[in-house]
Order: structure tokens, then C-alpha cells, then sequence
């Protein structure tokens, strides 16, 4: 491909609005263009990027006998009715109206697609296992799209169905599908980990993420040397030993005038005591229901592990006036103590093991001293509430966790029974019993990839691309394309390097040497060749890998054998 042909609008200047280097890189080097905010148009050197990347995910994909179909994006409302998932799955979901006035919504997911189109077709248990996947746009109606595709409302990626006669054909399915993942991100050239994560709206038994390990990462993930990992949402908390309360321990319930002081910062240091010390109250929207959460002062609460345990997909803090209403007291005052209206009560396991607490006493500028939990208020349930932080241990060996930042880019879910039991998806076993599908559901970010890679491999220059799914495997950069033998040895090495199957972009622009190296540098094709009038004069041209400093100096005969040896190191 000649770049005087290709549309490859490169760019100087960082755009404004990026807050993260694959962004402002994807921008500058011409992948993609914004078209409205969390929506881009794929340029033609993006473009080949993800037929990379989806390439290797087919490959992988039908290694293990999945089956590729197609899927409509438009989804009629009556069947997400039947999941269960019309109301449940939040505002993400993008609804619309056809010109009949029937409801459809744009598909984020496909599990009530595969699992109608499986139901009408799959009769017996002799045509177990199946898997099926698909290459699509989604879309979400992200409340705040940020970071270019890693958070967008329209992206592409694979997502696969695996149907089962039995729970343990089930977890066959699902370590096929896990095993592809590994081969599929270490072929893209990713330094990656697999974590234990939430289910979230998409629900079923358990899940686990692939975290492209990098500093931009909006995810955190939590492992141990042992081999334990999660991520954030999912992290587990192991309780604090207990603590014995004797009464005599327990001092009298206390009221405190506490003026103008709504934090745990501002009543701590006015008592006098550490923020351990306080239980603090807050309260949940949930429907036209509030739910009281309280966890200890120092901790923050896991909305994640709260909605998994209620199993609601959205929950909201309460809104002051609903505060007023339920505790008496506006903002910052509430408590677990004399509270106006019945609501169900949540600690975490950290509120068990505070003595003589601190909470807000549901009186404006009051709060209690002394409080303890089933002495002085009941909780419906004592669970694990919060997220992890620094310091904490292993829920599995008790050794310290260590915290990392990573992208998501696949997600596989054990599904169990859910979607086939509530749509009446069914099969005749053996013995002629009607029996359930088992379901799994694998997804793979596929443009999310393109963004993950060159957050995990760029310098100040641009982007260095893995091998397996840069643009071009090679570009030749001729410093003067209108000098008659530059031009001459650069075709000559163009035409040799095209016929041997190597994908090559040559820079054949009218343009400045250093604006010529500015751009190589930034589009991150991985091996340079530059053809020059001073190293012709030797009968040499220079090759050099994009993100190394050596340069060579080869005859330009030795050009093509040489880059194949290279591209034979790379894949080994």
C-alpha cells in the first residue's frame, strides 16, 4: 500500500478531551475519528488493526468448535420481557419504537436472541454440545462515555453461547472457552490476568475477567501470591475476629451535640476518635423501597456486592428529602438508632466488631456515643459489604493483597439455567425427560483490544505495535522518493516484500524527512526500513524495530530474507 493513496490523516497537536494515551493516540495516528460523544468512526489503518484482532479470535474460536452466526442488533422488547431484563436492565439499555409503535431495544448482549433461536431448533441432548459466536456492534447508553473505545456506547466484539445437557458438561464448555482466551490475548502480543469478578446484569453462578495490566486501567484488580484475583467489585473481605462484649464493656448510649458536623472527619476530631470507630449510615433507593447499609467510618462501601446480595441491577442513594423521611434528620445526621420508617437493615461484617461506636443520632446536629450493634438496633443481615483496600489480607491464605490497575477485555460467565428456565428453553435427555439447557456466555472486547494494546505499549513518539495484530508488519520509508535510485531500491524492496506475503506500507509522500519519521514513529508499524541517499552511497539501507534504538545497516538484497527471520524470532 502506497501512503500517498491511503487515507491516513495523521495529526500534530493532542486533541483536546483525552484523558488517556491510547485516545490521544488512536486520534493523532489516524485509526479513528469521533463522529458524536462515545460514538467513532473506524479509519482504514484502525480498521485492519480489528480484522487482526478478529481474525485471531475466529481462529481460536472454532479450534474449540464454536459455530459463527449472525445476530440482529435489534431486539424486540417481548423478549427481554420473557428474561425478566425489560425493566432490570437499567438505562445502558438504548429502547426505541418501530413505526408501529412496538418496543425494541439495542442489543448490548445476546442471550435472549441465541437462547429463542436454540429453543425453536436444538430438540435433543445428541446435539450437545453446541456453541455458537458472533462479531457485532453493541450499544450501551453509558452515563459518562470516557476514554475513547475502552468506555463507549457503540463498540465491536465477539460474543459466544455454549448450550449443555448437564452442569458438568457445562464447566467443560466454560475451561474451553477460558483456555481459547488465554491463546486469543497472548497471540494479540497483551500481558493480561484473569480475575474472579461480579455477574452483574448479565447474572449466572460465577465469572471471571481478562485485565490487560496497565496504569490507565479504570479497573483494579486485587491478587495475592498464592493465585487468588479479582477484581474490585468482586474482591472478598474476610471478617474481623470477633470481639467479646461483655456488658460491663459496654458504656451507656450517649447523645452529642455535634453542630454543623456531618463527616466522620469533622465529628471525629471534634471527639476525639478515629474514624473505626464510627458506624456509618447510609441509605438506599431501591424501587420505591430504602434499604439502610452501614459499614464502618474508614471502609467504603461495595455497591456491587450490595446489589448482587439484593439482586437488583441499579441502586441509588437516597435523595435528602427520602433521608429526612426515613431518619428523622437531614443529610449527615442518620443512624441506625430510632429510625423513622421500617427499612431492611445491612451491616458489614466490620460493624460486628465496633465497640462503643459513634453514629449519626437521626437529630440534626446530634450525634450517639456508645452505640452497639443488638444492644441498641437489629440488623437483618451481616455480610460482606465493602471494598477491599490497602493493607488487607487474603481471603484464601491471609497474606497481604497486592493492587493493580487493568483494562477489561473478555469476560466469560457460567450462566447455569437462568436464560433457558425463563424463556422455557428445552431438550429430551437420554431417558426422553425434558430437561433445561446449561448456558455459558464468553465476550471479547474486540475494539477494546485495539485501545488495550497501545495503552500497554506506546512511548512519547506513539505507538509500538505487538506484531500478531499491527497494521502493517513493515514500513519502508524512502527519505526522498523522487531521487531516481531512492525511488528505484525502495519499489525494488516494496515488490519483493509483497511478493514473499509480508503486509508493507511504503511512505512514498512528497513530504519533509522529518515529518516522514514523525509519522512512522507515531503509526508504530514494527519494523522500519529507511532508503536514503547517504547509506545508498554504501549500498546499504538501514532497518531498525519500532521501540528499539539499534539500527542496522543491510544491503537492501538482504532486506526481504532478513525481516522474515525477524517476523520467524516474533511468532516463535
Amino acid at each position: 500500500m502506497l501512503l500517498s493513496k491511503y487515507l491516513l490523516p495523521t495529526l500534530k497537536e493532542i486533541p483536546r478531551e483525552v484523558e488517556i494515551p491510547s485516545h490521544q493516540l488512536m486520534i493523532r495516528s489516524g485509526i479513528m475519528r469521533q463522529l458524536a460523544s462515545g460514538i467513532y468512526e473506524w479509519l482504514p489503518l484502525g480498521l485492519r488493526v480489528v480484522h487482526k484482532v478478529e481474525d485471531i479470535v475466529r481462529e481460536e474460536m472454532n479450534l474449540i468448535g464454536g459455530q459463527e452466526v449472525s445476530l440482529p442488533a435489534m431486539q424486540p422488547r417481548e423478549l427481554w420481557e420473557e428474561s425478566g431484563r425489560w425493566d432490570f436492565y437499567g438505562k445502558e439499555l438504548i429502547r426505541l419504537k418501530d413505526r408501529n409503535k412496538r418496543d425494541f431495544c439495542l442489543g448490548p448482549t445476546h442471550e435472549e436472541v441465541i437462547t429463542d433461536l436454540v429453543r425453536g431448533e436444538v430438540r435433543s441432548y445428541k446435539e450437545l454440545p453446541l456453541l455458537l459466536y458472533q462479531f457485532q456492534t453493541k450499544f450501551r447508553d453509558e452515563i459518562r462515555p470516557r476514554f475513547g473505545v475502552i468506555r463507549a456506547r457503540e463498540f465491536y466484539m465477539k460474543d459466544a453461547y455454549s448450550f449443555d445437557a448437564t452442569d458438568k458438561n457445562a464447566e467443560t464448555s466454560y475451561n474451553n472457552v477460558f483456555g481459547a482466551y488465554c491463546k486469543i490475548f497472548q497471540r494479540c502480543g497483551l500481558k493480561f490476568r484473569s480475575v474472579e469478578a461480579q455477574t452483574g446484569a448479565i447474572g449466572g453462578t460465577f465469572s471471571h475477567e481478562f485485565m490487560v495490566i496497565a496504569e490507565a486501567g479504570e479497573e483494579i484488580m486485587v491478587s495475592c501470591k498464592c493465585g487468588y484475583a479479582a477484581n474490585l467489585e468482586k474482591a472478598e473481605c474476610l471478617p474481623p475476629p470477633k470481639t467479646e462484649r461483655k456488658r460491663s464493656g459496654l458504656k451507656k448510649l450517649e447523645e452529642v451535640e455535634t453542630k454543623d458536623m456531618k463527616t466522620v472527619g469533622e465529628v471525629g476530631k471534634f471527639l476525639k476518635e478515629k474514624p473505626d470507630k464510627f458506624i456509618k449510615t447510609l441509605v438506599y433507593k431501591i424501587d420505591s423501597e430504602c434499604v439502610i447499609v452501614m459499614i464502618r467510618g474508614d471502609h467504603e462501601v461495595n455497591e456491587s456486592k450490595v446489589k448482587s446480595y439484593l439482586g437488583v441491577n441499579e441502586i441509588f442513594l437516597a435523595d435528602e428529602k427520602t433521608i429526612e423521611e426515613v431518619t428523622g434528620a437531614p443529610l449527615g445526621f442518620a443512624g441506625p438508632v430510632g429510625l423513622k420508617v421500617k427499612c431492611k437493615l445491612l451491616a458489614d461484617y466490620s460493624v460486628e466488631g465496633i465497640v462503643n461506636g459513634i453514629t449519626g443520632a437521626n437529630k440534626k446536629d446530634y450525634h450517639l456515643r456508645n452505640v452497639n450493634m443488638s444492644r441498641d438496633f437489629e440488623v437483618d443481615k451481616v455480610l460482606d459489604l465493602r471494598k477491599v483496600k490497602e493493607g488487607d489480607a487474603c481471603p484464601k491464605c491471609g497474606k497481604r493483597l497486592e493492587f493493580s490497575r487493568g483494562i477489561e477485555v473478555g469476560h466469560t460467565f457460567k450462566l447455569g439455567t437462568k436464560y433457558s428456565e425463563a424463556l422455557r428453553a428445552t431438550f429430551l435427555d437420554k431417558q426422553g425427560k425434558e430437561k433445561y439447557f446449561v448456558m455459558g456466555c464468553y465476550g471479547i472486547g474486540v475494539s477494546r483490544i485495539v485501545a488495550a494494546a497501545i495503552e500497554q505499549s506506546h512511548d512519547q513518539h506513539g505507538i509500538i505495535w505487538p506484531l500478531p495484530i499491527a497494521p502493517f508488519q513493515v514500513l519502508i520509508l524512502p527519505v526522498n522518493y523522487e531521487h531516481e535510485k531512492t525511488r528505484a531500491i525502495s519499489d525494488r524492496i516494496y515488490e519483493q516484500l509483497e511478493s514473499a506475503g509480508q503486509e508493507v506500507l511504503m511512505d512514498d509522500r512528497d513530504e519533509r524527512a522529518g515529518v516522514k519519521f514523525k509519522d512512522a514513529d507515531l503509526i508504530g508499524i514494527p519494523i522500519r526500513v529507511t532508503v536514503g541517499e547517504k547509506t545508498l552511497a554504501k549500498n546499504m539501507v538501514e532497518l531498525k524495530l519500532r521501540g528499539e534504538k539499534e539500527v542496522r545497516e543491510i544491503q537492501p538484497d538482504q532486506v526481504q530474507k532478513l525481516i522474515t527471520e525477524l517476523m520467524k524470532e516474533k511468532e516463535d
